[in-house]
């Protein structure tokens, strides 16, 4: 075998997955039907990444609101059962007066813990530096989330679980953990650095303590995105017959858990997060966050049947063809599964993946795909 990320020992772990569909996949022969194997692979995948309770739907307290830039804002916040709050921030056409349909603008990873929403969305106050380097990046210089507002959308961004407003404080870690981390709130530009660093070291001692107390990194980020779409769904606003979901990176990765295991999300965009197992065994585990693994779950399912436990509702998965984080031959193999899925539940055309030029991005050609995407199955 060719050299992996775990050197000699990649066979013997290559060995562990599944040669063919996995023992909870539509792909078999032997598979329930439709209903029934979601009904069961559902249930399966929410043991196995164990979210916890998180009591119930939380009321968001409205900190400001105002109208800018043809759209009418407001600054949510609410609490958790443990950590600090919420921050996110809500859009929608100016002057709407109907229900409108709605998306949960899910924000990315990009080894930028100092950040949250702030990576998808804007309110009127000046963007600084730090922000806006972090969109260039990755978003062809879009707020994607104010664009798809103004398209006739009520959009819900909020930080997830060690993001932005529910980070980690160093000041609350042991001084051996913290090591030399900034332990007042960072602000200059070499400040920012060094937290997201400590930041992303810090992700294994989190994803151990999570372990420990019987819960995993992608159920505690389910539960919390649940929570927002329980905000969301309640909206006077919004109908919630029409709600959809998508992000890019951690946000395409938190697509796949959320929409794959919650039928509120009636339409689906995953951007940039979508490969096997296999290719995080072998090739690009070192890429990757802890917000995507759970113990066994890749002997019940692959990662792309994950996101297709919503078949037959609409699925857009969008790839680029050098992404950083994956190989091209296994998001290839990926876009097969999930088009077995879809054809096998008799929904072919629900879903569809496209390639794209370039490295890890949601630039603004892919935006306008998956603006069009939610155009056709949430609008009237």
């Amino acid at each position: 075998m060719h050299a992996t990320t775990v050197g000699a020992y990649g066979s013997w772990l290559d060995r562990m997955l599944p040669r063919g569909p996995a023992r909870l996949s539509l792909r078999r022969r032997d598979a329930p039907g439709l209903a029934a194997w979601r009904r069961r692979a559902r249930a399966r995948v929410e043991r196995l990444i164990a979210p916890p309770d998180s009591g119930p739907a939380p009321r968001p307290r409205v900190r400001r609101a105002y109208e800018w830039d043809g759209l009418h804002v407001e600054h949510l916040r609410w609490a958790n059962p443990g950590g600090p709050a919420t921050e996110a921030i809500l859009l929608k056409p100016a002057g709407a007066r109907v229900r409108l349909p709605a998306v949960l603008a899910l924000h990315c990873h990009g080894g930028n813990k100092m950040l949250g929403w702030r990576k998808v969305a804007r309110g009127r106050e000046p963007v600084s530096p730090f922000v806006r380097r972090h969109v260039e990046q990755y978003y062809g210089s879009a707020f994607w989330a104010n664009d798809l507002a103004r398209h006739g959308y009520v959009v819900l961004a909020h930080d997830v679980f060690a993001f932005a407003s529910r980070r980690v404080r160093t000041r609350d870690v042991l001084p051996r953990v913290r090591g030399d981390a900034p332990v007042a709130d960072p602000r200059t530009a070499e400040e920012l650095w060094r937290y997201n660093q400590w930041a992303g070291g810090h992700e294994h001692v989190m994803a151990k303590a999570l372990f420990a107390a019987g819960t995993t990194w992608p159920g505690v980020v389910l539960a919390e995105d649940r929570r927002a779409l329980d905000i969301l769904c309640a909206r006077p606003d919004v109908d919630p017959r029409r709600v959809g979901c998508g992000g890019l990176s951690g946000g395409g990765l938190r697509t796949v858990y959320l929409a794959g295991l919650d039928s509120r999300v009636r339409c689906a965009v995953c951007v940039g997060y979508m490969t096997t197992w296999r290719d995080m065994v072998l090739n690009q585990c070192w890429t990757n966050t802890w917000m995507v693994n759970a113990a066994r779950l890749p002997r019940e399912l692959d990662f792309p049947e994950i996101l297709g436990l919503r078949a037959p509702l609409p699925t857009l998965v969008l790839n680029t063809r050098k992404d950083q984080l994956y190989t091209l031959p296994e998001m290839k193999r990926a876009d097969r599964i999930l088009g077995a899925v879809y054809r096998k539940a008799r929904a072919a055309e629900r879903y569809r993946c496209s390639f794209y030029a370039g490295f890890h991005k949601f630039d603004g050609v892919m935006q306008q795909e998956a603006f069009a995407w939610y155009d056709r199955w949430l609008t009237p």
